[in-house]
């Protein structure tokens, strides 16, 4: 396995990677709440840990990495409210619409995404936990609430001192707590919205809870990497570790965090409830899913991108363009003569220039995911070859295929320069059964004219499917 270090937020400084058990590395990142499509904030966020996972498993690491899906949350009630509809059903919706998207660009490290109603037996019997060891308590209305004054290291990773969590600015006003501070696990049944079962009464559960119960019961109670944009690091990454460390006993919950840069338009956040949102679905459709990752990946991870169609996408793409031309024709040479072609052979000096920017790629990403610097030294290697585009032609197959070894690297971990025969079934295998569930839970409840609408979109994709007595089977159409 090769050495990796990673900024780790929580130490405020680069460290070299060691997981728990290696060569297992178990990885969380903070999923979407899909109460609308999904925007290009979103977009980048997914590839830079589409890129971390990738490159994990290149260098001999055996990555399992869950994404949460939040499917009812108090964005996902008013929405649907506002829309007239079921607020699971909404949300089953716009998941499959992100998937779709995450296929779209490349996202396919995922292997798991859980949904938070389908954790409640994990989420309650956290719950109970941390009642039982009184870090929660139980509120006149049934709600549970944490208390954050039995977790003394509330704060560390983000650096907010409690006593500064006054009413009005980060925190609600809430006569039902023991103190300003303290935030909803459980939270009481109220008319018109989805509801469970629980000891404290009929409710829901509070937005943090959902990830610590699936990450004790996916992960175990201590794991390896968690990542996420900036801006949950508080409260949601605060109430995290308070709780997972309250309910279990064991720290730290994650040996190492990472946060991604925020990415910004007119110098602010892009945010749904800002409103300066652009979405990530058009995004893929005017620029394409390449350029897109492009610009993403294009930047350091953890630093602010600003998001400007007329500028930043335009330059993306025409920079793309120029770092693709060699890529292209060589594998065009390929695709059309294969690798047995005839040509000259590669001159000593450019096949060792070949391999030695291959480790220089990788060394240069195992030092905190340095997607910038990998993507100048391929700039290097297409300046190289783009001088005599024509003269690749004269190039054996095999000639041909070392020159190509940083683009197909760049392809493995980057998830650039895909060619036309990459494997697609793989990808179905992540996306279509989340679309099946959804699709289950539609007709569970009744609401089968959501659970058409299902299944007609994978068929418009390619994908068809077939329910019998054992359940639904799929197949995937090739292209």
């Amino acid at each position: 396995m090769r050495r990796v270090t990673i900024y780790d937020s929580m130490a405020r400084a680069p460290r070299v990677f060691a997981p728990r058990v290696p060569p297992r590395v178990g990885l969380f990142v903070c999923g979407l709440t899909p109460y609308d499509e999904a925007h290009v904030g979103h977009g980048r966020v997914f590839v830079v840990f589409d890129m971390v996972a990738r490159a994990l498993r290149r260098w001999g690491y055996r990555v399992f990495y869950v994404q949460n899906v939040t499917n009812v949350d108090d964005k996902v009630i008013v929405r649907a409210a506002e829309q007239e509809e079921d607020p699971l059903a909404l949300s089953d919706r716009h998941f499959v619409s992100y998937l779709h998207s995450m296929e779209r660009l490349g996202v396919r490290s995922v292997n798991y995404y859980p949904y938070a109603t389908d954790y409640l037996p994990e989420i309650l019997e956290q719950i109970q936990q941390l009642i039982d060891r009184e870090a929660a308590y139980i509120a006149t209305d049934g709600s549970v609430y944490f208390s954050v004054a039995r977790f003394p290291g509330y704060g560390r990773l983000s650096g907010q001192k409690v006593e500064a969590l006054v009413p009005g600015a980060r925190v609600e006003a809430d006569a039902r707590k023991h103190a300003p501070e303290d935030f909803v696990i459980w939270k009481a049944a109220t008319p018109g919205e989805p509801e469970w079962e629980s000891p404290w009464g009929p409710g829901r559960p509070g937005w943090h809870v959902e990830d610590t119960a699936i990450t004790n019961r996916l992960l175990g109670p201590r794991y390896d990497l968690h990542g996420a944009a900036l801006d949950l690091i508080f409260p949601h990454h605060e109430a995290e570790i308070a709780l997972a460390e309250s309910a279990t006993g064991q720290a730290p919950l994650v040996n190492y965090w990472m946060h991604g840069g925020l990415l910004m338009m007119n110098g602010e956040k892009m945010s749904k409830s800002l409103g300066n949102v652009s979405s990530l679905e058009g995004a893929i459709d005017e620029y394409g899913p390449a350029v897109l990752r492009f610009f993403y990946l294009n930047a350091g991870y953890r630093s602010p991108l600003d998001f400007d169609p007329d500028l930043s996408l335009t330059e993306a793409r025409e920079a793309y363009e120029r770092l693709a031309r060699p890529a292209g024709r060589i594998a065009e040479l390929l695709a059309r003569d294969g690798e047995e072609r005839a040509g000259r052979e590669l001159p000593e000096v450019d096949e060792a220039a070949s391999e030695a920017l291959v480790e220089e790629l990788d060394e240069t990403l195992s030092n905190d995911f340095n997607s910038r610097e990998a993507i100048a030294l391929l700039f290097g290697w297409t300046r190289r070859w783009s001088e005599n585009l024509p003269g690749l032609s004269e190039f054996s197959g095999e000639a041909l295929r070392l020159l190509e070894a940083p683009y197909r690297w760049a392809e493995e971990v980057l998830g650039l320069f895909p060619r036309a025969d990459s494997t697609r079934s793989g990808a179905w295998a992540t996306v279509v059964p989340v679309a099946i569930r959804a699709r289950a839970r539609a007709r569970a409840r009744g609401d089968y004219a959501e659970a058409d609408r299902i299944r007609d979109e994978l068929r418009a994709a390619g994908v068809a499917l077939e329910d019998d007595a054992s359940g639904t089977r799929w197949d995937a159409a090739r292209e």
